[in-house]
């Protein structure tokens, strides 16, 4: 870190070291991206004669490799956010890693159905730890005008993690594929190594001095600089207080009516995103494409079906960092929430019509569907974590992020396990238009219950959640 430090010790307030982190910090998103990404192309290759074991995967077992990843997510992401105030946000991410090298490790050793979803299980700790990690250590290391930009920047890198894998796996072989995604991973955690623990965590552990060499470099300026200590005494004011009131993380929650108004509205946001369906939409944008090929005159491969579908998250993912510069949190949280349900009404509508006999243009669900997926990765996605660090301090949003990402890999869990029994029960319309009324729902509650959170201060946000009016001179109070 040291050697780091004094390679890119920029001065005059230059803050390139900020970008730096915050797209390095992303990375692991993207290595996490690769894993999931690669369940899509090759469902075929597993379930048919071409599995490099010689004998195919049965639809039960791969059902199990595909959903188990959320089980032990669930499991190993409640005490994520004790580990990390416990042993700190660079420790933590250096095990995530980790995590994923053993991912592709034990499928390099083989491919058996067992070691798969052995596999895909050892995954669940990085589909928790990318998502309640990654953000706060960004938020820890960001000045307060970049961190919504910075937040938008992971789902980017994590859709990036998606097409490489949808590409690479058009290219190359099974074991090849295998091998790229551990070596990726594997230079990352040596990427990581250099990498500085932020200064709140520093702080926490009484390491003053270290904070503030991290802090000055980040912002590139010097430590006696007087915004710098006046930044410093602020996280130490915080730190000391809360210790003094030594509340837990739930007991904070309970009795402080501003704290718990912010968890209610992180949560609802949160779990509202991961039920508004975009996780169904890319199931069925298979099926959709196929549908729509034969008014369009258009055939297009199973993995070119799945590459443009990232290529359309994609899209969506590069316009969020702009969105949110230009929007705000609040007004991108809400637009792309309502065409997110505009785009599942229209599949709602297209899929009661044809069941009901209309032959009806198959550009119509495409559109439909890349409207849906460019929404969720724009602004309802990216802005469901942004709020979870934006609306915390730094003792309490390990362990609420761990929980409210925890209850997100709950809803994705049902979502793919009870999908299809919901289709059975009222048909897949009625599926789509109860997603199309929760992204509404969201949209109406944002409007009313949700504070704009780019560019403020934690104690602007909570002035706005209680009701009182902001001041004037909030602009001359540590922005921290």
């Amino acid at each position: 870190m040291i050697i780091v430090r004094r390679f890119f010790a920029w001065r005059n307030g230059s803050r390139f070291n900020q970008y730096l982190m915050a797209v390095t910090l992303s990375i692991p998103l993207l290595c996490f991206g690769m894993i999931q990404g690669w369940l899509s192309p090759m469902r075929r290759i597993l379930e048919s004669s071409e599995n490099p074991i010689d004998h195919p995967y049965t639809k039960d077992e791969y059902s199990w490799a595909a959903s188990v990843t959320y089980i032990t997510a669930i499991i190993l992401g409640l005490p994520l956010g004790y580990f990390m105030d416990r042993f700190g946000r660079k420790f933590m991410s250096l095990v995530t890693i980790s995590t994923i090298m053993a991912y592709w490790l034990i499928k390099i050793i083989s491919l058996e159905p067992s070691s798969f979803i052995i596999a895909r299980a050892v995954a669940g700790f990085p589909c928790s730890a990318v998502y309640i990690i990654m953000p706060c250590y960004i938020k820890e290391i960001s000045d307060i005008d970049l961190r919504s930009a910075f937040g938008s920047l992971y789902i980017l890198i994590r859709n990036v993690g998606y097409l490489t894998s949808y590409v690479l796996a058009d290219l190359l072989s099974v074991y090849a594929m295998l091998w790229v995604g551990f070596g990726v991973a594997a230079v990352i955690f040596l990427l990581f190594l250099l990498l500085p623990e932020t200064p709140e965590y520093l702080i926490k552990t009484g390491k003053v001095d270290e904070a503030k060499e991290v802090m000055a470099w980040l912002r590139g300026i010097s430590v006696t600089d007087d915004r710098l200590v006046r930044d410093i005494d602020t996280i130490i004011y915080r730190d000391k207080q809360t210790t003094m009131e030594a509340k837990s993380t739930w007991g904070t929650i309970f009795h402080d009516a501003t704290t718990r108004k912010a968890f209610i509205i992180s949560w609802v946001i949160k779990v509202a995103q991961q039920f508004d369906g975009y996780l169904i939409v890319l199931i069925y944008a298979s099926s959709i494409f196929d549908v729509a090929a034969d008014s369009v005159n258009i055939k297009l491969s199973a993995n070119q079906q799945v590459m443009v579908v990232g290529a359309v998250q994609l899209v969506g993912s590069m316009s969020a960092t702009a969105l949110v510069e230009k929007t705000g949190t609040k007004k991108l949280l809400v637009g792309t929430s309502f065409t997110m349900g505009v785009g599942m009404g229209i599949l709602s509508i297209w899929f009661y019509l044809t069941a009901s006999g209309w032959s009806l243009p198959g550009w119509i669900p495409v559109l439909a569907l890349c409207l849906a997926i460019v929404s969720d990765a724009a602004g309802f996605q990216p802005v469901s974590y942004i709020v979870i660090t934006d609306m915390f301090t730094f003792h309490l949003r390990g362990q609420v992020s761990s929980f409210i990402n925890v209850c997100g890999k709950g809803a994705n869990f049902i979502q793919i396990k009870g999908f299809h029994a919901l289709n059975q029960a009222i048909g897949i319309q009625f599926t789509f238009l109860i997603f199309a009324v929760i992204c509404f729902g969201s949209c109406l509650f944002s409007i009313i219950f949700f504070p704009e959170t780019r560019g403020r201060s934690l104690d602007e946000i909570y002035k706005e959640l209680a009701g009182r009016n902001k001041k004037d001179d909030n602009q001359n109070q540590p922005q921290v």
